[in-house]
């Protein structure tokens, strides 16, 4: 079989280049009848010449050599089915370079979230948004693209639309995270704007921050981290934070029992002493197959903090079951009680609650509870209602702070 008849057979299953290459091949002049499917077949990568430039098309092909341009054709998204049916053994006998090549065009995953949410709010004091009933959309597209062996480069792109009576009409995009995921040696590694989650779904903190985080070990593992995070703030003071740092460690005991500890440290930016220090241990138990609790005890220091505000605290939680993605009709439930000290939240993972760190909660300590439930309605699909109320903890403050939220969030 001639080169020239195979390479236009190619071009009409749908082999396309978005470039030309001029004059690829010294033997194959301008007004050569294959001189298009040839050019945009070598420019695209699917065919290669000689040494000497040449292309050589007269000369008889194997099957094998037909097999490898068939090969490359399907990792460049050509469609070439009856092509790669009539050289199925071949390509069969190719398995590893074909895969090579499939791998490599493929080397970006794109995944994402859509979810809506609407949530109740109710203060009881006069401050600003004493009433809000927001409904929010919100849609996540993450982008990992594989770099080497050992790392990857993930990207995401976030954005925001709220509405609805009393929440602020407006919309954004950004760019929400890109950093390198990866191990250093033994340690799996992250630096660039990564998100952070510190205790229990993120009570302490979860947000993100730009920085470098490592971790080593599996059934005891440790983790530390540095960085200055990028939107945690007490939003009526305008309290930003300049950098925030930390170390902790978990093990496991078996199946059933976790252990953990860690201590984090974060101070404000242009404040010379405002600098929130906190101390954490607890333990995760198993029990029942789907159900477990968990306790944390916190000591924060926090220069801020109000004279007889507390120092000690702690959080406890319980949970049964989990609504899974791939598993319609699986689902969850959890509840936490919190009786955390004076700088024992930095930016939770809850700050739908509109601050749980603004004011009194921030430098007296917070108590309170939460509640939530997730149920997976259709595949890659979970309907969620939680209800959380906190306050200031001490016998002077009485207010509360309410919030119900509803959530449909849809992966793909």
């Amino acid at each position: 079989m001639k080169k020239s008849l195979v390479l236009a057979m190619a071009m009409a299953l749908g082999v396309t280049a978005s470039a030309y290459a001029a004059n690829p091949f010294s033997d194959v002049p301008a007004g050569h009848w294959a001189y298009d499917s040839i050019s945009k077949l070598a420019a695209a990568g699917v065919i290669e010449g000689y040494g000497d430039d040449t292309f050589r098309g007269d000369r008889l092909m194997t099957r094998y050599e037909m097999a490898q341009i068939v090969a490359k054709a399907m990792a460049k998204g050509a469609n070439v089915d009856k092509l790669a049916a009539e050289f199925a053994d071949e390509l069969d006998a190719l398995g590893v370079r074909v895969a090579a090549l499939e791998k490599k065009s493929d080397n970006v995953k794109i995944t994402g979230t859509f979810r809506w949410e609407y949530q109740r709010r109710n203060f009881d004091t006069k401050a600003p948004f004493k009433k809000e009933d927001p409904h929010k959309l919100r849609s996540r597209i993450t982008f990992t693209g594989k770099v080497n062996d050992s790392w990857n480069y993930v990207g995401m792109l976030e954005n925001d639309h709220e509405i609805g009576k009393g929440s602020p009409a407006g919309e954004g995009t950004n760019f929400q995270r890109a950093y390198l995921d990866g191990r250093l040696g033994g340690l799996k590694t992250q630096a660039g704007r990564i998100n952070k989650s510190r205790l229990s779904g993120g009570d302490l903190y979860s947000t993100r921050m730009d920085g470098v985080d490592f971790t080593y070990g599996d059934k005891v593992r440790l983790n530390a981290f540095y960085g200055k995070p990028t939107n945690a703030k007490i939003e009526f003071g305008q309290l930003e934070w300049k950098h925030y740092w930390g170390v902790n460690a978990a093990a496991d005991l078996g199946k059933n029992v976790t252990l953990f500890a860690g201590y984090d440290q974060i101070k404000a930016k242009d404040v010379e002493k405002d600098t929130d220090k906190i101390f954490d241990v607890g333990l995760n138990f198993k029990f029942a197959k789907a159900a477990y609790f968990d306790a944390t005890y916190l000591h924060a220091s926090y220069d801020a903090a109000a004279n007889d505000a507390p120092k000690n605290g702690f959080i406890l939680g319980l949970g049964y079951g989990g609504a899974k993605g791939n598993k319609v009709g699986s689902w969850g439930i959890a509840a936490k009680y919190y009786h955390v000290p004076a700088g024992g939240f930095i930016a939770p993972g809850y700050e739908w609650i509109d601050n749980p760190y603004d004011g009194d909660m921030y430098t007296r300590g917070a108590k309170g509870w939460w509640a939530g439930a997730k149920y997976t309605v259709a595949k890659n699909m979970i309907f969620d209602v939680e209800y959380m109320e906190l306050k200031a903890r001490g016998e002077g403050d009485k207010v509360k702070n309410k919030t119900w939220l509803t959530s449909l969030t849809v992966s793909f």
